[in-house]
C-alpha cells in the first residue's frame, strides 16, 4: 500500500493543530459580543423555550409548580476542535416574573470536534439553592447545591413530584441541534449580568 502522505506532512499537521485550537478559542471569546441579546429578547426566548419544554415533559411541568425559581438558557452555542467552549444568556424567573439575567460559560479540552446549539432549564426547588446562585459571583455547577440532570426517560416520567424528587436543582436539556456528542453541565459557570433593554 502506497503512503498517501509526503514526508513531513504529519509533522506539519501536528504543528498546525495547536494554532487551529488557539484560533478557535479566540473566536469563541467573541461569541458573547456577537450574540448579545437585549433583555426583551432573552425574556421572549426563555418564555418560548419553557412552553416547549412543558409541552414535551410532564416532569418539568410538575416540578415547575413547586419550584421557587427557574433559570432558563434558551440558546447555548457550543463548539470545539480539541479545545472547546460554550456560551449562552438566560433569564431567572420567580413567580413567572424576571428576577435577573445570567450568562452560562464553559470551556473544555480533549477529543472533540464540531458545533451544536441547545438550551437548558434549571428548576430550583428550595430557597437555599436559589440563594447560593444569587450570592455567588459566578456559580460553577458541581460546587454547592445538588443537581440532577434529567435524561429523556426521566423527563417523560409523569410520576416525578416534590415528594419523590428531593434534590436542590433539576436540569432539563432541550432543542439540541448539531454534530457534537454529549451534553453536560459540570464546570459550567453562571454569572449575573445586565443586558441592554
Amino acid at each position: 500500500m502506497r503512503n498517501v502522505f509526503k514526508k513531513g506532512t504529519c509533522r506539519r499537521i501536528i504543528f498546525f493543530l495547536p494554532g487551529i485550537a488557539i484560533l478557535l478559542m479566540v473566536s469563541l471569546a467573541f461569541i458573547p459580543a456577537a450574540f448579545a441579546a437585549t433583555a426583551s429578547e432573552i425574556d421572549r426566548d426563555a418564555a418560548v423555550a419553557l412552553d416547549k419544554l412543558y409541552a414535551r415533559s410532564p416532569a418539568a411541568q410538575s416540578l415547575a409548580k413547586d419550584a421557587v425559581a427557574v433559570l432558563v438558557f434558551p440558546n447555548i452555542i457550543k463548539g470545539g476542535l480539541i479545545v472547546g467552549g460554550q456560551y449562552g444568556e438566560g433569564a431567572l424567573l420567580q413567580n413567572g416574573k424576571n428576577a435577573g439575567y445570567y450568562k452560562s460559560v464553559a470551556a473544555s479540552y480533549g477529543l472533540q470536534a464540531g458545533a451544536q446549539t441547545f438550551g437548558y432549564a434549571l428548576f430550583f426547588m428550595n430557597k437555599s439553592a436559589l440563594s447560593y446562585l444569587q450570592k455567588s459571583k459566578g456559580w460553577e455547577i458541581g460546587v454547592g447545591p445538588t443537581i440532577v440532570i434529567m435524561d429523556e426517560k426521566m423527563a417523560a416520567a409523569k410520576s416525578l413530584t416534590t415528594t419523590t424528587g428531593k434534590s436542590d436543582i433539576y436540569a432539563f436539556f432541550f432543542s439540541q441541534k448539531g454534530l457534537m456528542a454529549g451534553l453536560g453541565l459540570q464546570g459550567t459557570k453562571m454569572t449575573r449580568f445586565y443586558p441592554k433593554n
